[in-house]
């Protein structure tokens, strides 16, 4: 593999590492009633979820024998923030009307 490649893999990993501990503290702060009150899994388990996902961006690395963990833990912490993350805030927030 070219070393820009390399390097562009190793930059992709530590701008990822950020966004997993951003998932995890998120969900560490939010209710736990709002994880029911939006049908989807309970606090704990997003918690663990984001956890085993940030944990894996760290520990794994993008270009080598683990990138299947890697992708994995990177696909768990984007779920949470594209998906589960604005449907709490918006069950949070309440009608503005």
């Amino acid at each position: 593999m070219p070393a820009e490649a390399l390097w562009i893999l190793w930059i992709i990993k530590w701008l990822a590492v950020p966004v997993g501990v951003y998932a995890f503290i998120h969900a560490l702060m939010q209710r736990p009633d709002a994880y029911t009150a939006i049908d989807r899994m309970t606090k704990s388990a997003w918690l663990g979820i984001t956890a085993g996902g940030a944990v894996a961006l760290i520990l794994f690395d993008a270009a080598g024998i683990g990138l299947m963990f890697w992708i994995a833990g990177l696909v768990a912490v984007l779920v949470y923030i594209v998906d589960v993350r604005p449907r709490l805030i918006e069950v949070q927030r309440g009608n503005r009307w």
